[in-house]
């Protein structure tokens, strides 16, 4: 089976390796153009580019792929069997969707059709589910709407992050996708149309979504914050500056809402459904990250004193 393969970030690499070694000829891969960063502007190749070039694959970079006569022609002279799409980070035109015979096949790290969209393992984690999975799917026109190709069930841990579960995500999803792509060729994959009335969303996340609403109760602010490592972590305004909250557990102690509340070395705020926060680490704006004795010795913060304004 010939191969084209388009990704970009971390997730996408295991996918990749795992190709290579089921002895998948790999004739392109289709990555993001380079970026700068720092501020010395060094140039930073995606994920992918490096393990392709080190895995010794002809790599592209287009910077539109749309309406690009130069990048369709090389993809449609290639002629492969099946376009594999993981976290490319572009919109994938109707011209590539049609092209290959067994179609474009993208692995997507949820239950589809839950978490559709760009944060499905932040969104999962955010939400407290307790189960999420990884979805080889066919690409159509929408938002992740395609037929459902194979799907794998994968635990989240109490402890997970967003950042401890994508890699668990991306190794699992790897054999799916070459367990997938051999069912395709030997006619055993069969794909089925998602149940459209059952699906959620898992947006892009946005900076606000770190905000602290501490009338919820202190366990969904737990899973937010688990779900939104590293970006865009927890956060709220202790005397009119930003304090990130970057550890802290559920507790079922009754304080109002927002107040701090301070017990021997704890540092709790109040939370709805007559909850509390513990505090275990934080980092004032501007600041190192500090545990919450270091802070209360500190800060001196007062009891009953609001956090959020």
């Amino acid at each position: 089976m010939k191969l084209i393969f388009c990704g970009t970030p971390a997730f996408a690499v295991p996918t990749l390796e795992k190709f290579v070694e089921a002895g998948f000829e790999v004739a392109l891969v289709v990555t993001q153009p380079d970026r700068s960063r720092g501020r010395g502007l060094e140039i930073d190749a995606s994920p992918v580019k490096q393990k392709a070039i080190q895995l010794g694959l002809h790599v592209t970079q287009p910077h539109t792929i749309k309406n690009n006569t130069e990048f369709r022609a090389q993809i449609e002279g290639l002629n492969p069997d099946a376009i594999v799409v993981v976290g490319y980070g572009r919109i994938i035109p109707q011209w590539m969707i049609d092209l290959p015979r067994f179609g474009n096949i993208n692995l997507h790290a949820s239950l589809l059709p839950k978490y559709r969209g760009a944060a499905p393992i932040q969104w999962a984690i955010a939400n407290g589910e307790r189960v999420t999975g990884v979805t080889a799917m066919r690409i159509d026109a929408g938002l992740d709407t395609g037929d459902i190709l194979q799907q794998k069930e994968v635990a989240i841990g109490p402890d997970d992050t967003a950042i401890t579960l994508g890699p668990k995500l991306a190794e699992i999803g790897s054999e799916v996708m070459v367990d997938t792509l051999r069912g395709l060729l030997a006619d055993k994959v069969k794909p089925q149309p998602q149940d459209h009335t059952s699906a959620t969303l898992a947006p892009i996340l946005k900076k606000e979504d770190g905000r602290i609403d501490f009338r919820r109760p202190a366990e969904v602010i737990c899973d937010r914050m688990r779900g939104f490592q590293p970006w865009p972590g927890a956060f709220t305004i202790f005397r009119q500056k930003i304090l990130n909250i970057s550890k802290a557990k559920s507790i079922g102690r009754e304080t109002a809402i927002a107040e701090l509340l301070l017990e021997d070395d704890q540092l709790l705020a109040g939370c709805g459904n007559g909850t509390s926060l513990s505090i275990i680490e934080l980092q004032p704006e501007g600041k190192r990250r500090m545990s919450a004795r270091d802070f209360i010795q500190g800060y001196r913060p007062r009891n009953a004193e609001l956090l959020g304004r």
